[in-house]
C-alpha cells in the first residue's frame, strides 16, 4: 500500500474542505489515489468534496477581444499572482487575444510565431524578453476563436475567469447577462444532451457508491435493503439532477432564480449558439513547496559548507 504522507492529506483537504482525519481515511481507502479519494469523500460528505473545481491554484489571466463579428478568449499563465497583475504581462495577454482574432492561428505554436512587437518581434520573442525582465516563467496555454454573423458578448470576472458567448437577439444586454451567469454558475455544456459522457458516468458512479454504502449500513442495522428497481430509479434521479445543474439552459438564471436560462432567453427572443469559459489554471496542478523541508535542506547544506 502507498504511504499516506502529510502533504497528500494537506492537498486533499485544500481541494475538498473535508476534515483532516476524513482526508487521511479516504486516501488510505483509495491506496493513495488522489482522484479516487475525492470520490470517496463526495460519497461520505456530499457537496463539500466537490469544491476542487473552484479552487484552482495556477496563476495567470484570461483576456478577451471582440471586433467586427470576430472574438477571442486566451489564457496566459504565470508562476505567481504578483506577476499576473503586472502591466507588461497584461499587455502580453491582450496582444495575444487580438492576434488570435485578427490572424486566426491554427494553434498556440502558430500564435507565438506571429509578429507582435513594433520592432518586428514575434509574440514568443516578446514573451521571452518579458521573462528575462521579470525573472519568472510565463506561457500561453490555450485560446478559442469565434467568427460569426451573430453577436458576441464577453465577461471577465477579475482576470481569472473569462467567458465568451455567441448569441442571436436584439438586446445586447442579454448576451452580457448570460456571460456573467456562466462565470458564476460554470455550466459544462449548453444543453443536457451535450454534457460529456465521461462526466455523466462519473456522477452515476458516485451515486452507485452512495447507494452501496446505504445498503451496507441497512444490512448492518438489520434493516431491509432497497429493491434493485428503486436503486435504479435513484441512480437515474441523481444523474438527471446533475444534468440540470450543469447544463446552461436548465440552470436557474442568477439575476432571477424564478426563471431558467431557457425561459429567460425565450422571453427575450434570444438564442445562445455557443459559449466558452476559461478559469485560470483549470486542470493544472501547482507545485506545492515543502517549506520545512526546504529550510532543513538549507541548514544541512550550510553545516556541510
Amino acid at each position: 500500500m502507498a504511504a499516506i504522507t502529510a502533504a497528500m492529506v494537506g492537498e486533499l483537504r485544500s481541494k475538498t474542505d473535508a476534515p483532516m482525519m476524513e482526508c487521511k481515511k479516504a486516501l488510505t481507502e483509495a491506496e493513495g489515489d488522489m482522484g479516487r479519494a475525492e470520490e470517496i469523500l463526495r460519497v461520505k460528505l456530499g457537496g463539500k468534496a466537490g469544491k476542487a473545481a473552484s479552487r484552482i491554484t495556477a496563476e495567470g489571466v484570461v483576456a478577451t477581444y471582440i471586433a467586427n463579428g470576430v472574438g477571442a478568449l486566451v489564457e496566459v499563465n504565470s508562476e505567481t499572482d504578483f506577476v499576473a497583475k503586472n502591466d507588461d504581462f497584461l499587455n502580453l495577454a491582450n496582444t495575444a487575444a487580438r492576434l488570435v482574432a485578427e490572424k486566426n492561428p491554427a494553434d498556440v505554436a502558430a500564435l507565438l510565431a506571429l509578429p507582435a512587437g513594433d520592432e518586428g518581434k514575434t509574440l514568443d520573442e516578446v514573451r521571452a524578453a518579458l521573462i528575462g525582465k521579470i525573472g519568472e516563467n510565463m506561457s500561453i496555454r490555450r485560446f478559442q476563436r469565434f467568427e460569426t454573423t451573430a453577436k458576441l458578448a464577453s465577461y471577465l470576472h477579475g482576470t481569472r475567469i473569462g467567458v465568451m458567448v455567441e448569441f442571436d437577439g436584439a438586446d445586447e444586454q442579454v448576451g452580457k447577462d448570460v456571460a456573467m451567469h456562466i462565470a458564476a454558475m460554470k455550466p459544462v455544456s449548453l444543453s443536457a444532451d451535450q454534457v460529456p459522457a465521461e462526466l455523466i458516468e462519473k456522477e452515476r458512479s458516485v451515486a452507485k457508491l452512495k447507494a452501496d454504502e446505504d445498503a451496507a449500513a441497512a444490512v448492518a442495522a438489520g434493516k431491509p435493503v432497497q429493491p434493485a428497481d428503486i436503486v435504479a430509479k435513484r441512480l437515474e434521479g441523481s444523474v438527471q439532477k446533475y444534468l440540470k445543474e450543469v447544463s446552461l439552459l436548465n440552470q436557474a438564471f442568477v439575476k432571477n432564480d424564478k426563471q431558467s436560462i431557457e425561459q429567460m432567453l425565450k422571453e427575450k427572443s434570444t438564442t445562445v449558439k455557443a459559449f466558452v469559459m476559461y478559469v485560470v489554471g483549470e486542470g493544472i496542478e501547482k507545485k506545492v513547496d515543502d517549506f520545512a523541508a526546504e529550510v532543513a535542506a538549507q541548514v544541512a547544506a550550510s553545516k556541510g559548507a
